[in-house]
This record gives C-alpha cells, sequence and structure tokens, in this order.
C-alpha cells in the first residue's frame, strides 16, 4: 500500500486534485484498479491534511453475472458508503440498439449515469481509477484511430455537472496495481462483458508489449512525445520515465 499511496500523494498534491471539504464518488468498476484506488483514498483519508469524504459507486450494466456483492462488503467492511446503481445499459446497447463498436455508448451513458449519481449524492468530485499504463494506451488509440496527439487529463473540470474528474492513480504503474490486488486478494470482479479482452484498448495494450519487445524504451518515448506535445492538462514534468 506504501508504494500505491506514494504514486497517488504525489498525484493528488501535483494537481491540487483534493481540496478541504470534498465528497468524492469513487468509481467502482470492480477491476483491481478502481478497488485499490477506494483502498488507498482511505487510508489517505488517515494522514492527508486536507479532510474529504468518499463513497463508492458502481454503474450496474445489468449484464447477468454483474455480482456486486463482493464490493459492497468491501465497503461495509471498511465503512464506506456504497451505491449499486442499477441501470438498463446493457440492454441499450447490445439488445435494442445492437452496437457493433458497442464500447463508446457503453461509456458515454456509464459517465452520465455517474455524474447524475454523484450530484444527488451531494459530491463535487468524481475519481476514476486510471493508471500510467492507461496514459499510453488513450495515447495510442488517439493517434492511431483520431489522428491526434493527446491523452485524458489528470483533473478537470466539467462545466455542464459542475464536476471535477480527477485520477489519483495516473502515477501508478499497472504492474504494481495488480501486485498489490494479488497480494492482499482484492474482490476483482470476473469478465462480463462481451468485450471484454476484445476492445481497441486490449489491442493497444499488446501493440505496446510487442513494441517492447524490440524496443526496450518505448514507453519512455512514447511519455517523452506525450511531454514535448504539451497536451492539455499535462506539464513538461508530470511523467516520469
Amino acid at each position: 500500500m506504501q508504494k500505491i499511496l506514494s504514486y497517488m500523494r504525489k498525484a493528488i498534491e501535483d494537481y491540487n486534485m483534493i481540496d478541504d471539504g470534498d465528497k468524492i464518488a469513487v468509481a467502482l468498476s470492480g477491476g483491481k484498479d478502481s478497488t485499490t484506488m477506494l483502498l488507498a483514498l482511505k487510508n489517505l483519508q488517515i494522514f492527508f491534511p486536507k479532510k474529504f469524504k468518499i463513497i463508492g459507486v458502481t454503474i450496474n450494466p445489468g449484464f447477468d453475472n454483474f455480482d456486486t456483492s463482493a464490493l459492497a462488503k468491501l465497503c461495509e467492511e471498511k465503512e464506506i458508503k456504497y451505491i449499486d446503481e442499477k441501470t438498463d445499459i446493457k440492454q441499450i446497447v447490445f439488445d435494442v440498439r445492437n452496437e457493433k463498436n458497442p464500447c463508446s455508448l457503453c461509456a458515454n451513458l456509464r459517465r452520465g449515469i455517474l455524474n447524475s449519481v454523484a450530484i444527488r449524492e451531494g459530491c463535487n468530485k468524481i475519481a476514476l481509477g486510471h493508471n500510467e499504463d492507461d496514459v499510453l494506451e488513450t495515447f495510442m488509440l488517439n493517434l492511431l484511430y483520431g489522428g491526434s496527439i493527446s491523452t485524458f487529463a489528470p483533473k478537470s473540470y466539467m462545466d455542464r455537472s459542475k464536476i471535477t474528474l480527477i485520477r489519483p492513480l495516473i502515477y501508478a504503474p499497472e504492474k504494481y496495481i495488480k501486485s498489490f490486488a494479488k497480494k492482499n486478494n482484492l474482490p476483482i470482479m470476473q469478465k462480463v462483458c462481451p468485450m471484454d479482452g476484445n476492445s481497441k484498448r486490449e489491442d493497444m495494450k499488446q501493440l505496446i508489449f510487442d513494441f517492447q519487445k524490440d524496443i526496450p524504451r518505448v514507453r519512455a518515448n512514447m511519455y517523452g512525445a506525450i511531454k514535448r506535445s504539451n497536451i492539455k492538462g499535462w506539464t513538461l514534468d508530470d511523467i516520469e520515465n
């Protein structure tokens, strides 16, 4: 936990992600990243100089095997309020519209519902579990499919909802999160979405892995490209090689 907390605290302090009195909706997908983030934020509350509250929120898409009981139990044990927000996303995306490329629509629907839940619960911030590897994968997705040099920002304010998105794990490499989740036997939800393992993001993960076999410094080189491009939301010293 100390290694995860060190990455998290640095990101939070670099971008002033948390202020006194914040109430943060932690988006819980059931995966290793968001579950690790929840526990790290709970630990951070103990010693962080700014006082803040957290709640856990899962946007339940309605898949038959989407079981949130382990998340609910974890939150109960840690004395964290937990919301399992039931939705018709699965029915809309897969049954009614039968989307061939459903990830974008699904993400938009989940994002909108998450914002609504955060507002309903009196939260002013939403914490998303994107890690350092996600930066590179998003960079590659935007480069290859969108023709742009861009990735998501560590912190961003949404004018319409008046909610601030924060990504406290932005500095944490995925390998450390995997190690933490395995060592602590975190209750990771089994894959239930038909697109799990078949998305364009998974393709980018594999592509970067393949590049690294022949170009050992490819990750550092990509981070360098992100730095030099002066992407909105990032500064030249934000990402470490």
